[in-house]
């Protein structure tokens, strides 16, 4: 009776110390292979993203009709693995390379490099990449760009500049892209409640 007891109570530590063990072990992936893991976790916080925006537009709908597109998820974990973490990564590591934080104004530097640069770049990217992973022609992207740039990098603008202000002079280099990542998950549930 005895051992059943210990194993019992063995089991909410074991759960209660999985938290700290995937910390742990998400610490050192980090530290062993800096870009693959960041990689992994946009992939992965990505598709999570596009799967929590069609589940919240589906329930917006209030239609059972409609299921949730398989494809989607996976394009957005494409795009996060092998765009934007590994993109992001080297981003932050050049940005504190060519404006170290002792540099006068570096915060203000920082920012103005990935808003006026890094952010129409990568809007750029975003949607030639979604065009392609959608298997659709020349003239769409030509179409989704002439429609959608500017409305989408002034949103961008809008709401990540004090996002990027923060990560980008407070948050500690390895963690910049997961914390970027993590917005990004609500970020897309945000749009989708607007129904955009």
């Amino acid at each position: 009776m005895a051992p059943a007891a210990s194993k019992g109570r063995a089991e909410p530590a074991v759960v209660r110390a999985f938290p700290r063990r995937a910390l742990a072990r998400y610490l050192l992936l980090l530290r062993l292979y800096p870009a693959l893991t960041k990689a992994a976790t946009s992939g992965i916080l990505s598709a999570l993203g596009n799967l929590l925006a069609q589940m919240i537009k589906k329930r917006q709908k209030k239609e059972d009709s409609e299921s949730i597109d398989a494809r989607g998820p996976l394009r957005y974990a494409a795009y996060g693995f092998f765009i934007t973490g590994p993109l992001s990564h080297y981003f932050y590591l050049f940005l504190e390379h060519w404006v170290p934080p002792d540099v006068p104004l570096a915060a203000a530097k920082r920012l103005l490099l990935d808003r006026l640069l890094f952010a129409p770049a990568f809007q750029l990217l975003f949607f030639l990449t979604m065009n392609l992973l959608e298997g659709k022609d020349t003239a769409a992207l030509v179409a989704r760009v002439r429609s959608g740039f500017w409305p989408a990098l002034r949103m961008n603008w809008r709401v990540w500049t004090p996002v990027q202000f923060i990560n980008i002079n407070y948050v500690p280099l390895q963690f910049r892209v997961l914390f970027a990542n993590l917005v990004a998950l609500f970020w897309y549930a945000y749009l989708s409640s607007l129904g955009q």
